[in-house]
């Protein structure tokens, strides 16, 4: 799945936007899982609370590559 970064969410929000306003907080974070980062990424995003598949795609590709434990494949 490629991720379409200007994909409009909710009122002027796009994917990126949500990115941005989690990214700073996410080098906290340690997930076990590709539930917990999804469920992490529901609470903490602004505004939104739904499930936003393009956001959990970028973090899970991020959380993947500095763990080197490939739970998303």
């Amino acid at each position: 799945m490629s991720i379409n970064y200007e994909k409009h969410i909710w009122e002027g929000w796009t994917v990126r936007d949500f990115i941005e306003a989690l990214e700073i907080r996410l080098m906290y974070q340690d997930f076990k899982n590709r539930q917990e980062l999804k469920e992490w990424c529901m609470s903490e995003q602004p505004y939104y609370k739904k499930y936003i598949p393009e956001v959990v795609k970028h973090f899970d590709i991020i959380v993947n590559y500095k763990t080197d434990e490939p739970w998303l494949r």
